[in-house]
C-alpha cells in the first residue's frame, strides 16, 4: 500500500471557533493575538490525531491585509508567533512544519489581479522570515494562474520544497475559481517545479475531477477540501469576515473520510482537511488510512 503524508485540518476556522470571540476581517490572526497559545493547542492536537504536517497561521499574515488596522510593521513578530507555537507543538513528533502563504489580497478573488512582480517581493518577504524555520513551504487557495505565479516567483530559490495548492469552483473541478482550465496550470508547473500540487479549499465533491487534471502534471499530488456549503457573495466583498460562510452540516468525520480515501485511489499521496474540517475529520481520515494497509508518514 502507499506512504501517504497526512496533513492537518482547519486552522484558522478552528481558532475563531475555539476563541468564541467575534469573527473580524483580520481572521485567525485577531484570535493568535489575543489568545497565542490557543495557536498551539490547535496544532498539538492535530499532531494527536495522527497529523505529521503543522500548517502554521500565517496564511492572512500580510502587510496588505494588516495595513487596514495600522498594523503592517507587526508582520515579523506576528509570523514568529505563528512559528514558535508550531514548534513547540511538533517538539519530539518528528513531523514537519509547512510555512502557510495565503493569497495576498483576499481568498477566492481572481478578480483582484495581484501583479505577478509585485506578489512575488511580498512573498519573498514572508518566505524569509520564515525558511529557517519550516521544513516546507505551502501556497495555498490559489485562484489564477496569475495568483500562482506571484506565489511561485517569490518563493523561487527559497532552499525548501514548496507545494502549490489551488482551489478549484464548486460546481466544476476542471476550472480554477477564475474560470481558467485547471491544466492551464501546467506551464507554471513545468517552470517552477514544486515538490507537489494539491486542491485545497474547494468542496470535496469537485476534486476527482481536479485530481484527474493534475495528476498528469508530474509530481506527487494530492487534496484538502473545505466544509463550506458554498462559498457565497457575500464573502467575496471587501474585508470579509467568516460567518458570511456556512458550515456543512453532511459532512461528518466518516463521510470526509470516505470521500478522501477516494482521492487516495486516485493516486493521492497528501491528503488532509482545510476549513471547517476539524481535529475528529483528521483522526477518522487517520485511522481509514492504517484500516486499509497505507502507511502514513
Amino acid at each position: 500500500m502507499a506512504q501517504i503524508t497526512l496533513l492537518d485540518g482547519s486552522i484558522g476556522q478552528e481558532l475563531v471557533k475555539r476563541s468564541g470571540d467575534r469573527a473580524t476581517p483580520l481572521w485567525s490572526t485577531r484570535v493568535m493575538i489575543d489568545y497565542p497559545d490557543l495557536v498551539g493547542e490547535v496544532h498539538g492536537e492535530y499532531f494527536r490525531c495522527g497529523a505529521t504536517v503543522a500548517t502554521t497561521n500565517t496564511y492572512a499574515v500580510h502587510r496588505s491585509r494588516l495595513v487596514r488596522v495600522g498594523m503592517e510593521d507587526q508582520v515579523p513578530t506576528l509570523i514568529d508567533t505563528a512559528l514558535t507555537q508550531a514548534e513547540r507543538a511538533r517538539a519530539g513528533t518528528g513531523s514537519r512544519i509547512a510555512g502557510a502563504l495565503g493569497p495576498l489580497l483576499a481568498s477566492y478573488r481572481p478578480d483582484l489581479n495581484p501583479d505577478p512582480a509585485d506578489a512575488a517581493e511580498k512573498f519573498g518577504e514572508l518566505v524569509a522570515l520564515m525558511a529557517p524555520r519550516v521544513d516546507l513551504f505551502l501556497i495555498e487557495t490559489v485562484s489564477s494562474v496569475q495568483e500562482g505565479e506571484g506565489a511561485l516567483r517569490g518563493t523561487e530559490g527559497c532552499g525548501r520544497p514548496v507545494w502549490l495548492a489551488l482551489t478549484v469552483m464548486d460546481d466544476n473541478g476542471t476550472c480554477l475559481r477564475s474560470g481558467e482550465p485547471l491544466g492551464d496550470i501546467a506551464p507554471l508547473v513545468a517552470r517552477f517545479a514544486p515538490a507537489a500540487v494539491l486542491i485545497n479549499c474547494s468542496r470535496p465533491e469537485a476534486i476527482p475531477a481536479a485530481l484527474e487534471i493534475v495528476k498528469g502534471l508530474g509530481c506527487p499530488f494530492g487534496a484538502y477540501a473545505n466544509g463550506f456549503t458554498r462559498i457565497s457573495d457575500g464573502f467575496l466583498k471587501d474585508a470579509p469576515t467568516v460567518d458570511a460562510l456556512e458550515q456543512r452540516q453532511d459532512l461528518g468525520p466518516h463521510a470526509y473520510a470516505t470521500l478522501a480515501m477516494g482521492w487516495v485511489e486516485q493516486g493521492a499521496t497528501i491528503v488532509g482537511g482545510c476549513c471547517e474540517v476539524g481535529p475528529d475529520h483528521i483522526a477518522e481520515l487517520a485511522r481509514t488510512l492504517r484500516a486499509a494497509g497505507h502507511e502514513i508518514v
